[in-house]
């Protein structure tokens, strides 16, 4: 059995699925979906989403200047989804949804409290791209929930039962094969 040869696109799966937190100057908040996000840079810590310009809470983002990446969970994958195919424009998700805005230590954004990680972002730049924009931003201050820590302070992401998106699907991470450079490590 071979291979297929199919027209490009972005089969870069699997992707983490988070819900990103916004806000409008006035203090109007929504909460949605993002599948295309990434790591740009540790130093200075540096994050990226890519949104359409007809999402909702786009024009919140570029009026602010903010955001909060939450990440999701098996526990919130029904939140995940709803809030990637419902508006804000129609509706309060995170009174629907039951989640809970939390106070961010320097963005104006909301938190969201079920998320086991948050990670508060300032837009450097914006990066248009075609069918999305690029909001490249600096990571100011990340908030890790205390329920997934060790007595040593080691955070257990694992724990949380974090989920990935790929090629439509929302799936649970599978158990750890490794840690980094387990490959070179001396038996």
């Amino acid at each position: 059995m071979g291979k297929q040869s199919w027209k490009p696109g972005n089969m870069l799966y699997p992707l983490p699925v988070v819900l990103i937190s916004t806000a409008d100057r006035d203090g109007k908040k929504n909460v949605f979906t993002v599948a295309w996000t990434g790591t740009v840079c540790s130093d200075p810590p540096m994050v990226s989403i890519s949104v359409r310009p007809e999402r909702y809470s786009y024009h919140m983002i570029k009026e602010t200047g903010e955001f909060v990446i939450n990440l999701t969970t098996e526990e919130l994958a029904y939140a995940t989804d709803y809030c990637g195919v419902v508006s804000g424009r129609d509706i309060d998700k995170f009174e629907k949804l039951h989640l809970t805005p939390e106070k961010a230590d320097i963005v104006k954004v909301p938190l969201v409290k079920e998320s086991p990680v948050n990670i508060e972002c300032l837009v450097k730049d914006v990066k248009a791209l075609g069918s999305h924009d690029m909001f490249i931003a600096q990571v100011v201050a990340v908030h890790a929930d205390e329920k997934y820590m060790d007595v040593k302070n080691k955070f257990h992401f694992d724990k949380a039962y974090p989920i990935v998106y790929s090629h439509g699907e929302y799936i649970s991470l599978g158990r750890k094969i490794g840690t980094f450079g387990y490959s070179v490590k001396k038996k």
